[in-house]
C-alpha cells in the first residue's frame, strides 16, 4: 500500500503505511529515536501480515514525511546538556504526546483496539499508550526499552562521543555517523552488511532526517517521568525483548520493565545489540505473534 497521511491533531499529521487485510487484528509498529517507520523493514512488515495481522507503520512526528514541529522554539546544545543531567525539564512535547498521535492514526484508521509493539523511544511510547489508553491497547510487546526510572536502562558511557555526532549535516556526513553509530551499537552477533547500513541511511536521510527534530524527540525521552508504578497496574499480555549485547540502552531497562508488568514475558536475545537484524526477523514476529494470542479480546 502506497505512504498516506493522517491528521491526528490540529496541528500534527502523521504518515503511515498499511500491511495485510484491514479485517485482521492490528499491529501498531512504533520505531524509536530518529527512524523513520522504513525502520520496520518491508520483509518484517510482510511476515507478520502473513501471520494473520492488519500492520500499521508509521512515522513518528517530526521523523519522515509526518509534521515537523518547527513552532516549538530555539534548541540549543546547553539545553540538551541541562535536561540530560535533569537540570531543565522543559520540552516541546511530552511522550504523551507522542502516545496521543499513535492513537490518533488508530482513530483514522477506523480501529478501536490495536496490539501495539515499539523499538527503543517507540518501546517507551507503546508503554505509554498501554498505560494511558488501557482499554484500546490489546497486546503490548516493548523491545530494547526502559521504564524511564534513571537508574536502570541508561547507555555506556563510552557512547557518548559517538552519539553527539558533528554540527555537519551533510548527508555524507550523516551517512558516515550512521556507520560509526552501527558500529557501537550493533549486534555484534549479527554484524550489519555495510551497503545494507549505507542504504538505509540514504533513505533515512532522503525522507526528511532533521538533526533538531531528532533533538526534540530526544527531549521527550530525557523528560519521560518513571513508569514503574503504573505499569503495575496494567492488566494485558506482554513481553519484553532486549538485547543481552545493548549498548545503548543497557538491559537493566528490559528487566525492570519485565518487573514492573504483571505476567510479562522476558526474552533476552544474545548477541542482540541495539538495532534490529534481519536475522532476528522471524524471531521477534513469533514473539509478538505469540504475546498477541494471549489476549482475551480480538480486536481489530
Amino acid at each position: 500500500m502506497p505512504e498516506l497521511t493522517a491528521p491526528v491533531s490540529d496541528d500534527i499529521e502523521i504518515c503511515y503505511e498499511t500491511y495485510g487485510d484491514v479485517n485482521d487484528p492490528t499491529v501498531l509498529l512504533i520505531m524509536g529515536l530518529g527512524g523513520p517507520m522504513s525502520w520496520w523493514s518491508t520483509a518484517f512488515c510482510a511476515g507478520l501480515a502473513a501471520r494473520g495481522f492488519h500492520v500499521v507503520r508509521y512515522d513518528n512526528r517530526d521523523i519522515g514525511r509526518s509534521t515537523k514541529v518547527h513552532n516549538a522554539g530555539r534548541l540549543t546544545r546547553s539545553v540538551l546538556v541541562r535536561t540530560f543531567v535533569g537540570v531543565s525539564k522543559d520540552a516541546p512535547y511530552s511522550m504523551s504526546d507522542l502516545a496521543a498521535d499513535g492513537m490518533g492514526l488508530l482513530d483514522h484508521l477506523g480501529v478501536d483496539r490495536a496490539h501495539v509493539v515499539g523499538v527503543s523511544m517507540g518501546g517507551m511510547i507503546a508503554q505509554t499508550m498501554a498505560i494511558e489508553h488501557p482499554g484500546r491497547v490489546l497486546s503490548l510487546t516493548s523491545i530494547m526499552a526502559t521504564t524511564g526510572r534513571r537508574s536502570v536502562g541508561w547507555p555506556h558511557p563510552t557512547l557518548l562521543p559517538v552519539m553527539r555526532g558533528r554540527s555537519d549535516t551533510s548527508r555524507e556526513n550523516y551517512i558516515a555517523q550512521t556507520h560509526r553509530t552501527m558500529k557501537a551499537i550493533g549486534s555484534p552477533g549479527y554484524p550489519a552488511d555495510p551497503t545494507a547500513v549505507r542504504t538505509r541511511a540514504e533513505e533515512t536521510y532522503d525522507r526528511g532526517w532533521e538533526p533538531v527534530g531528532v533533538s526534540r524527540q530526544l527531549l521527550a525521552v530525557l523528560t519521560q517521568p518513571d513508569r514503574t508504578r503504573a505499569l503495575r497496574r496494567l492488566r494485558l499480555p506482554a513481553c519484553v525483548i532486549h538485547g543481552e549485547a545493548d549498548r545503548l540502552v543497557d538491559p537493566s531497562g528490559g528487566r525492570a520493565t519485565a518487573r514492573a508488568i504483571p505476567g510479562a514475558e522476558l526474552v533476552l536475545v544474545p548477541g542482540m545489540g541495539h538495532d534490529l537484524p534481519p536475522e532476528l526477523d522471524d524471531v521477534l514476529a513469533d514473539v509478538i505473534a505469540r504475546t498477541a494470542s494471549r489476549a482475551t479480546t480480538v480486536g481489530t
